[in-house]
Order: structure tokens, then sequence, then C-alpha cells
């Protein structure tokens, strides 16, 4: 069986932020054992899965990725604001879904694991995931 649910997230700040509760405040009750695809229909914000134990990682992810991909580098597509390109650049990099299994009726991430939204504009507005449940 498949269920699909399609719902807007409130806009987030310019950063990396953790969302678990938020997505799966959204969704149906999962099923005994299943995967759950989660994708961003955006891009220039990402989807991952990492620590959310300890808030600074969440600020040093934002470091990192700005230090590899700077706002100010000479980029040719300008149609939007000088942080459009470098947001696109960074979504390739972090990705625009995860698939996360399903064990016991929820989402089998360790303890310490979290669902993050990418956000890599100055103002990106809301952003629509999609998440597709397979039982």
């Amino acid at each position: 069986m498949i269920q699909q649910v399609e719902f807007t997230l409130p806009e987030f700040e310019r950063g990396f932020h953790v969302i678990t509760s938020e997505v799966l405040s959204q969704l149906p009750k999962l099923p005994e054992k299943g995967l759950m695809n989660v994708f961003i229909k955006h891009t220039s914000a990402g989807i991952t899965v990492n620590e959310t134990a300890d808030p600074t990682v969440l600020t040093d992810f934002e470091m990192v990725f700005n230090k590899i991909v700077p706002d100010e580098l000479y980029y040719r597509h300008l149609g939007e604001e000088p942080d459009d390109m470098p947001a696109h650049v960074k979504t390739t990099l972090s990705g625009a879904s995860v698939t996360i299994p399903i064990t016991d009726g929820k989402p089998n991430l360790n303890p310490v694991q979290g669902l993050y939204l990418c956000e890599y504009r100055n103002q990106g507005g809301p952003r629509t995931l999609v998440v597709t449940i397979y039982s």
C-alpha cells in the first residue's frame, strides 16, 4: 500500500532546522513496517537526516555550507537575489529527499537523529514537502 501526503511548512530563517515533529504531525498513522520518503519541492532548500542532540551542529552545518559555497562567487545565474544560485548548489549537496525505514509504526531513527530542513535562502518562504509512505 502507498500513501502520500503533501503539506507546506511555514517560512524558516536561513539555516538548518530540525523538523521531525512538524513532519510527523502531518502524517497519518504509520504502518508497522515500511519506508517513508520525504521530498522537498524546491531547488533552493534541502532535506537531510543528522544529529539533533546538540544544537551547535545546526550552526556548524550553516558555517561549513557557507564556506564551501559562498554567496560572493561570480555566478552567471542572476535571475533572483544573490543567495539564489548558491542555494541551488547547496541543495544539490544536501539533497532534495531522504528515505527513512519505518519500524513498529515509527521512523526508525537513532535517538539523536532527526529530519532537517536546510534553508539556504535569506527569505525562502514556505516550503512544500511530499511524504510518500510505503507499507
